[in-house]
């Protein structure tokens, strides 16, 4: 599989800050231009997870509050939550900075510390029909 690293001109990095999210949790705010209600992959330290982009509420963007190991896990926000994991680890907290990398746009995402460079797996955005084929499977299981 192609590899390609964070500071690849053909990865464009967004800046994006941890904020707090209901009492004790942490999530994470994104640009404007990002898909919401979509979900997507998200790479945290080389692991592929899923993540729903949310829709912001008044004047705040959209957001990724979870990362989960499947895309219906991502939906309901059920199951261990990869995303608050990878924020404690990497020390980061309300009103910190992270680097969104965009891998792939509306499909892959990577997160990272601002400072720190990573290698993503090169992936590509299935056809519109393809993906439509694994939501109805994912739908039907």
């Amino acid at each position: 599989m192609d590899r390609i690293a964070s500071d690849n001109p053909a990865i464009e990095t967004l800046r994006a800050t941890v904020a707090r999210h209901g009492g004790t949790r942490t999530r994470v705010e994104l640009s404007d231009d990002l898909p919401t209600d979509e979900v997507v992959r998200l790479v945290l330290d080389g692991t592929t997870y899923h993540a729903r982009i949310e829709g912001g509420f008044a004047d705040a963007g959209p957001y990724v509050a979870g990362a989960y190991d499947t895309p219906e896990g991502a939906r309901s926000a059920d199951g261990s939550d990869h995303l608050q994991a990878w924020l404690d680890a990497a020390d980061r907290s309300p009103g910190s900075t992270v680097l969104l990398d965009v891998i792939e746009p509306e499909f892959a995402y990577g997160l990272r510390v601002p400072g720190q460079e990573t290698v993503y797996d090169a992936v590509e955005k299935p056809s519109d029909s393809l993906a439509s084929i694994a939501r109805d499977l994912e739908g039907s299981g």
